[in-house]
This record gives structure tokens, C-alpha cells and sequence, in this order.
């Protein structure tokens, strides 16, 4: 037997690399874990699965203190747990609510709520909760005005999109707020400012999980579905796992099951949808590595900055992808460009002799072997295109992170996302290389 393949060694190596596995450092001996617990337990919650614990890359979040198996119930929360509109309703906020006309927003309630909550301090009923929340987000909305200048441009849309809406929000909540002045002894525009507001907003918009939609008289027609879960929302985020989580009608509990395996001390997961890098930055304020389902954007003016200007039927062409809804949602994956983005390049590149044919493009069909490699050397050079402005976007955070310490955090997930972009243009390109060889 030759030395290192037999049992022992086998053994010796297993053991190895499940000891080079990031292991999380249990928290639950930590007084905000020991009175959230304390908490939880006086509201009919009861749980030994799942500890708080420290990670590696993910920061905090729940570790199994026993191996889970497929199916198995990982967490029930009962309704006396959760923060709905219901607790804000039937709390001191609740007569101001019902008499404010026009009705206030469900999502008013609840972040009403939560900035009056974290100012009583120790006489909230909610302080052990609130104790566990981030104390500040990084969701784009939260970051620095210099630091989204660095985000993808159609990230950096959305997040001004994003600043505005909360801003509209803010401003016209404030007469809302001002009505509540008889519950304060300090004037209200300093409890509700717009620092304390977005605070509330990022809690409920990354850490609610979804309800049946209801409807209250005393609330606005918007959608009542958002619920904040104590101790179920420090479950982390993968792309990789699949769960099964709703609300019990019988047991009157939140519920998640696990659909995957889990071992002893690993850290648990739930998914929050087949989301890209971009969607989880914006809503959710981080970045997942090795994310199956990140991509890169193509816009509409990238993707015919390599087409032949002299096109006459370009116009024509880009109205035809419109009207059959193919002039977004074009990306860069994994496994190279999309199906959208070469059927939108290959229609883009037919001959004016064969632009009769763009139905059959849009089917799927293959015109001629000069379509094909006429459009996948376009989109090789739409690809190379961003390896160059990614490339050069990592040296520009890079030099920035050198000379504004103070704005690291930021500029590191930042970072992050750009250098994820990276290895899936990369792969891109890999991928496109394998394609034109069949050409050549």
C-alpha cells in the first residue's frame, strides 16, 4: 500500500479539513443574548436548537447545537414574539394611529413604533430586542454620498431612488410625528429625526419577514404583510440553501423548516430569494461571495456601443427589443452571457437582407454562422469593456480606502461587490472564448 492512501490516512485528512472549516464562536453567554432569551422564554418561546455564535465572514448569526436533519423544524416563533402593526395598534401609539387622517402607512406604524421603543431606553417593554439590532446599516441609502459614486451606475440609480423615497417618506411623516407630541416630554423633532427614522426603515425593510397580507381600517391601503421575528432574524443569508417559512395558523407560530442537513456547531442559513449581488447590497446591505445567482447589467447603451453606427435599422432593431421586453435585464453570469443578452446582440446584428428574419431570432432559431459569431464577438467586447472599468474601479476604492479610514467599512463592500463582478466577467469571458472556437 502506498504511504498516505490508506484508512488512517483518510481519516487524518478528513479530520484536518473539517477543522480548517470556520467555526463560529458561541455568543449566547452574552447578557443581550441571556435577556433576549429571558425575553423569549417569558413569551412561550421555547428553542435548543440554535445558539447565537461569531462567524468568519458572516459575522453574527445562529449556530446548530445538535445535527438537523432534512425537513426538521429549526425555529417556531409564536405570534406573542412577533412586532406587527397588531402590537403598534394595540400599544400607547394606538389611539393617535386610529384618529390621524389620511391613515398612516403600515410601514409608518411599525417604524414609529421602533424609534419611540428605542428612545424609552430601559422602560421598553421591546429591550431586549432592540438591544440585538445593528446600531447602524449599510444598505446604499445609509452610505456616504462619495461612496455611492463608486456603485455600478445602474446600483448607483437605484440607491438615489432609494435615498429619495426615504427622504419623501421623512418629510411627510413629520405632521404624523408632531401629533405625538403629548406622549413625549422632549419635543418630537428630535426624538423622530431623519437619522432615527432611516434607522427604523433599514430594520423593517432588511430584517421583516412576510405575513398574509391584512387590512386595518385605521391603516393605509398599502400591503400590511411586514413582521420583525425576534431571534429568527439573525439567521444569515445563502443562496445556496432552500427553506420552507410562513406563518402557522394553528400553532399560531412563524415557522421555518429546514429543506438541507446541518451538522453540529455549523452555522444555520436561510435564503431570502434567488436575489443578484446588486438586489442583496440595495435592500439588504451585504454581498454574497460565490453568489449563483449574481451578474452583471448590461445597458442599453453598452450594448450597442460596438454595433456599426451606420446601421440604419438600429433604431428600428431596439424598438423591436423593447416592445418584447428585451432591452433590460441583460447580464454577464457564471456560465457566461445570458440567453436574453446574445438573442437581444443577435437580432442587433442581422443583416439588412435578413432583418425580415427577427422573429425567428427572437424564437431562439439560428440565422447564419455569421450572426452567431458576429454577435458573440460583440458581446466579448461588451465583456472585456467592464473587466476594464471594473479593474479600474477597484483602483479607484482602493486608493480611497488609503486616504478616508474613517470610511472603510464602506468602501470594503463596496469592494466586495466590484471584485465579485469581476470573477463572473471573467468567467464570462472564458466562456465566450470556448463559444468563438467553433467559428474558427
Amino acid at each position: 500500500m502506498r504511504k498516505g492512501k490508506g484508512r488512517t490516512s483518510r481519516i487524518r485528512r478528513r479530520k484536518l479539513c473539517r477543522s480548517s472549516e470556520p467555526r463560529g464562536v458561541n455568543e449566547s453567554h452574552k447578557s443581550e443574548f441571556i435577556e433576549l432569551r429571558k425575553w423569549l422564554k417569558a413569551r412561550k418561546f421555547q428553542d435548543s436548537n440554535l445558539v447565537p455564535a461569531c462567524f468568519p465572514g458572516t459575522g453574527r448569526g445562529l449556530m446548530s447545537q445538535t445535527s438537523l436533519q432534512e425537513g426538521q423544524m429549526i425555529i417556531s416563533l409564536p405570534e406573542s414574539c412577533l412586532l406587527t402593526t397588531d402590537t403598534v395598534i394595540r400599544s400607547y401609539l394606538g389611539a393617535y394611529i386610529t384618529k390621524w387622517k389620511p391613515p398612516p402607512s403600515p410601514l409608518l406604524a411599525l417604524c414609529t413604533f421602533l424609534v419611540s421603543e428605542k428612545h424609552a431606553g430601559d422602560r421598553s417593554l421591546w429591550k431586549p430586542y432592540l438591544e440585538i439590532l445593528p446600531k447602524a446599516y449599510t444598505c446604499p441609502v445609509c452610505l456616504e454620498p462619495e461612496v455611492v459614486n463608486l456603485l455600478p451606475k445602474s446600483l448607483k440609480a437605484k440607491a438615489e431612488e432609494q435615498r429619495a423615497h426615504v427622504q419623501e417618506f421623512f418629510a411627510s411623516s413629520r405632521d404624523f410625528f408632531s401629533s405625538l407630541q403629548p406622549l413625549f416630554v422632549e419635543a418630537v423633532d428630535s426624538i423622530f429625526s431623519y437619522s432615527a427614522l432611516l434607522w427604523a426603515w433599514c430594520t423593517v425593510n432588511t430584517r421583516a419577514v412576510y405575513l398574509r397580507p391584512r387590512q386595518r381600517e385605521c391603516l393605509s391601503a398599502e400591503p400590511d404583510t411586514c413582521a420583525l421575528a425576534p431571534y429568527l432574524d439573525l439567521l444569515n443569508h445563502s443562496p445556496r440553501v432552500q427553506v420552507k417559512a410562513a406563518f402557522n395558523e394553528e400553532t399560531h407560530s412563524y415557522e421555518i423548516r429546514t429543506t438541507s442537513r446541518w451538522r453540529k456547531h455549523e452555522e444555520v442559513f436561510i435564503c431570502y430569494g434567488p436575489h443578484d449581488n446588486q438586489r442583496l447590497f440595495l435592500e439588504y446591505g451585504f454581498v454574497s461571495v460565490h453568489n449563483p445567482h449574481a451578474c452583471v447589467y448590461v445597458s442599453r447603451e453598452i450594448l450597442v456601443k460596438y454595433l456599426p453606427s451606420r446601421d440604419k435599422q438600429m433604431d428600428k432593431k431596439i424598438s423591436i427589443l423593447k416592445d418584447h421586453g428585451y432591452i433590460e435585464n441583460l447580464t454577464f453570469g457564471w456560465d457566461g452571457p445570458s440567453w436574453r443578452l446574445l438573442t437581444a446582440l443577435k437580432l442587433l446584428c442581422l443583416e439588412a437582407e435578413k432583418f425580415t428574419c427577427w422573429k425567428k431570432v427572437l424564437l431562439g432559431e439560428v440565422i447564419s454562422d455569421t450572426n452567431e459569431k458576429t454577435s458573440l464577438d460583440i458581446a466579448q467586447k461588451i465583456c472585456y469593456y467592464f473587466m476594464e472599468e471594473t479593474n479600474a474601479m477597484l483602483q479607484k476604492v482602493s486608493h480611497m480606502k488609503d486616504e478616508k479610514e474613517a470610511l472603510i467599512n464602506q468602501l470594503t463592500l463596496v469592494e466586495s461587490l466590484w471584485t465579485e463582478e469581476l470573477k463572473i466577467l471573467r468567467a464570462s469571458a472564458k466562456t465566450l472564448h470556448s463559444l468563438q472556437t467553433a467559428f474558427t
